[in-house]
């Protein structure tokens, strides 16, 4: 049976778990979905009720695997469930969810000043542990006369659907660089990261104090070394 075959043969069977066949959809269009994807157009609707029920039956083994007792204790008889609701509707959603509506506007003054938008709080999740990231963004832009103007909370809801997913801090301000780039089409564009990891914290050496700052720069910003300075100047991370 070929990969084709073997997709409809999911779509097909109904008594196939919901995962199973959003995999299949997923393996048949050779699409990634890596923990930082996002796989919402191979999600029908329904499916996401059907999802957390799944989920949250697998979650019950895990805590039964945990040797915890969720029959008769009464702080965990509903965990299996809330922690699928969180992972689904929550901390990953922005794996099952499109991206936001972005409403677009001309540069009809024809802005080519600097412009910074931050800091934005952000919580994801590191894809190694499942452990809390929270931090702060930036985002500096050099639009010129053909780029697009977005609304400053849409940045906000846009970092908030890209960092709701397991993953890494590098990958993460890079995937928002790159739906930045799309979206306004700007000369320059920066976005720098600082936060917390609860990986470091919470487990392993137990480090409380140290953070993780990195950038990435495109078009002028990468250029101009001044444009650069000015930008970092400006947003004072001490503040």
């Amino acid at each position: 049976m070929n990969m084709m075959e073997s997709a409809k043969a999911a779509e097909d069977d109904t008594v196939l778990p919901v995962s199973a066949r959003i995999r299949a959809r997923l393996l048949h269009a050779n699409h990634r979905f890596h923990a930082n994807d996002n796989i919402s157009s191979f999600i029908a609707p329904g499916e996401t009720d059907a999802l957390l029920d799944e989920v949250a039956g697998k979650m019950k083994g895990v805590l039964e695997s945990l040797v915890i007792d969720t029959e008769s204790d009464h702080n965990t008889h509903d965990t299996a469930r809330r922690v699928a609701k969180m992972y689904l509707t929550e901390v990953f959603r922005g794996r099952y969810v499109a991206a936001p509506p972005v409403t677009e506007f001309p540069n009809a003054e024809r802005l080519n000043e600097l412009m910074i938008v931050g800091p934005i709080t952000v919580r994801s999740a590191c894809s190694h542990h499942f452990c809390p990231i929270m931090g702060r963004l930036w985002i500096g832009l050099m639009p010129n006369e053909h780029s697009n103007l977005i609304g400053l909370s849409k940045y906000s809801r846009l970092a908030e659907w890209i960092m709701s997913r397991p993953q890494i801090q590098e990958e993460a301000i890079t995937q928002m660089a790159e739906l930045l780039m799309t979206k306004v089409s700007p000369d320059g564009l920066a976005v720098i990261m600082e936060a917390d990891h609860f990986c470091m914290h919470w487990r392993g050496v137990k480090d409380s104090e140290t953070k993780m700052i990195n950038s990435v720069m495109r078009g002028s910003f990468l250029k101009n070394s001044a444009l650069r300075r000015e930008f970092l100047s400006l947003i004072n991370l001490k503040n």
